[in-house]
Formats: structure tokens, sequence, C-alpha cells
């Protein structure tokens, strides 16, 4: 290990461990050491949706209070939390901005410097399964590369070169494939059986990735899916089908959710032996976020069963509203819908990706 990495992992992990240690607050994310990484580009699900929804005529959307009312200036934005999104912690991190902008709902007000510094084009309610997408009204993995495409042509194709090389492209997706189009549609279930169904988004998501590779994209950061069966949504369908609520997680599910997440490490190891100068990293969102389940007093939490907004228990998009009541204190909770964390949960996240995956980019 040379000095130059040593020294960048003893701050990371001074970083945190601080952060560890203490709830989280709004405080400015430390700045990582130059990575000579000028934009991020996000593609995926409503985890990395900065707003792309909001200009979609779809019910999955949360461009209405209560969501926001933590964001800079209280406005709901998009995002489907009660503030800023991992994508927007990572861009501050990196020093490239202090917010990621939606392409779709931005895109008229977007300059080629906006462009070229990183946006968002991930649809919430969408996933490697196009059905689930469709099911939803929402944007299809290929529609938002796509978008991509677009863009590029928008910064010119020798910026665009120089740009997309050194960028990091975050994918989020196969949540909703698992949640909406397996779990709670017995037509998901009749078609495939789990691992053949895991088997078809693993290879779908292979030629994503493809895609963008062809496109010039080398720094790619794909996270896995998280403990699916500690969402407070999961618990409550899991209730209605067969009372009383389950205590703790749903241990099946999470069993599953690892072994995709094991499918997809295998994948990536495999794109990236055979794509000369890729870099296809694993982002690994399930442990810290059971961790957090588990040991909710250790990032400040007083409640991890349940969102902040309404009841906690079903409440999401058009159901989560401000004619709801919603908690004192969001950031003691890790939820904030049934389904989406809460701004302080992404920030913790945040700072472990920073420690596990960020580092992986070094020069």
């Amino acid at each position: 290990m040379g000095p130059k990495l040593a020294s960048l992992l003893a701050v990371l992990a001074a970083v945190y461990l601080a952060v560890a240690a203490t709830a989280v607050d709004d405080a400015p994310l430390p700045r990582l050491p130059h990575q000579d990484i000028p934009a991020v580009f996000a593609f995926g699900d409503s985890t990395l949706d900065t707003g792309n929804n909001n200009v979609l005529p779809t019910m999955v959307r949360a461009d209405h209070a209560p969501y926001g009312r933590e964001f800079p200036g209280g406005a709901p934005t998009g995002r489907f939390s009660d503030g800023k999104l991992l994508t927007d912690y990572l861009v501050e991190v990196l020093g490239i901005k202090e917010l990621l902008p939606a392409y779709r709902s931005g895109a008229a007000n977007l300059t080629v410097a906006d462009l070229s510094t990183g946006v968002c084009f991930a649809s919430a309610g969408s996933g490697l399964d196009d059905a689930t997408a469709t099911n939803a009204g929402v944007a299809t993995f290929g529609s938002q590369l796509a978008d991509f495409k677009q863009l590029l042509g928008k910064i010119g194709a020798r910026k665009a070169g120089e740009v997309v090389k050194k960028s990091v492209f975050l994918v989020s997706a196969a949540t909703n494939d698992m949640m909406m189009n397996y779990y709670m549609l017995p037509s998901g279930r009749s078609k495939y059986t789990l691992e053949q169904y895991h088997d078809l988004l693993i290879g779908n998501l292979r030629s994503y990735i493809q895609a963008m590779y062809d496109l010039g994209a080398r720094r790619m950061l794909v996270a896995g899916l998280p403990p699916v069966g500690c969402l407070p949504l999961q618990l409550t369908m899991a209730e209605l089908q067969q009372p009383p609520r389950p205590q703790g997680c749903i241990a099946e599910q999470n069993a599953a959710a690892e072994c995709y997440n094991a499918k997809l490490q295998r994948m990536l190891a495999e794109f990236q032996a055979g794509s000369p100068g890729a870099r296809a990293v694993y982002a690994d969102i399930y442990s810290p976020l059971k961790d957090m389940v588990d040991h909710p007093d250790k990032y400040g939490f007083v409640e991890a069963s349940k969102g902040c907004c309404g009841t906690g228990l079903l409440e999401m998009g058009p159901l989560c509203t401000d004619m709801v009541p919603t908690c004192a204190t969001p950031s003691k909770y890790m939820f904030w819908d049934s389904v989406h964390p809460t701004q302080a949960t992404y920030r913790a996240v945040a700072e472990h990706f920073e420690q596990t995956n960020i580092i992986r980019f070094a020069n």
C-alpha cells in the first residue's frame, strides 16, 4: 500500500468512526481528499431519484408535503425522504457540488457546467425488470440510459469523453422488482422461481452496465439489495396476509436479498475481469442498514421498525401527505415513510460509502 493510499484510508477511518460514535447531525460532511472524480451520474429507483418523477404522469411522486420538510428551504423536491438523499451527500463529500439535480425535471434550467458535474436519471418505482416501471408508470432503466445519451449530446463529444471516463456511475435498482413485482403480485411468483427472477434481474443489469461501459463509463458503483424483510411496508404486508405482525425482520426475504447480492458480486467481478479499464464496485447497502435495524441507538435512532410519516406502517408516496401527522424529530427515525430512509439514514450510509466504496476509485 502506497503512502498516499494509506493516508487516505486513515482519514476515512477517522471520519467514519467519529460519525458512528455520535448521532447524525446537519453539519457539513468532511470532504474526501482529491479523488479526480468530476461528476456523479445516478441511475435506478427512488433511493436515488432527486425529482425526475415530478414531470411524469404517475402517482409515484414525492413533490408534495411533508416530503422535503428537512430539506434546505423546507420545500418538497421529489426526493422520497424528509431531506437529502445519498446522491446529494456523495457529490458534497467529493467536493463536486452541494446537491445532485434531477435530469428530467431540471433539464431546461441545467447549464453545460451543471450537466458536466453530474445529474440524476433515476426514477422512483423503477427497476431492472421493465414490467416494474411499466406498472408504476415511471421511467424504465433503458429510458434512463436514453436520457444519458441525450445529455452526452448536450455536453458535446470532446468534453463528454473527458468527463465520462473519470465519473462515478451510481446504480441502485431491484428493490422495487422484488417488493412490488415479486412479493406483492402473484403473477411474478407464478412466472419465475426466486432463483430465476434473480437471474433475470442480474442479466438485465449486466446488459445495462455494458451499455454504460460502451458509452465510456469506467467507474461503476452498483448497490445491492437492502434488507428487504426489515422494511416497514413489508412487515405490514406480511401482517395483512397472516397476522400478527412479524417480530423483527422477515428472515426469508432477507435471506433472498443476501442471495441476490452474492450473485451480483460475482457478476460484477466477471464484468470487470472482461472489461479493460473498468472498475465495477459492489456497494454493500445491506450491512449498514441491517446494522441500523439491529443497533439503532448506535446511530442516534429511537425507532427503526416504522416510518415517521403517519402510522409509519403503510404510508408512502400519495399516502404520505400533509393530511397525516409526522413524528416530531425525523432524525431519530431510521425510516421516513414505510419504505424510504430519513435524511439521517442516508447521511450515515454516505459515511459508510466513503469508507468502503469511494476509496476503490482512488488513483
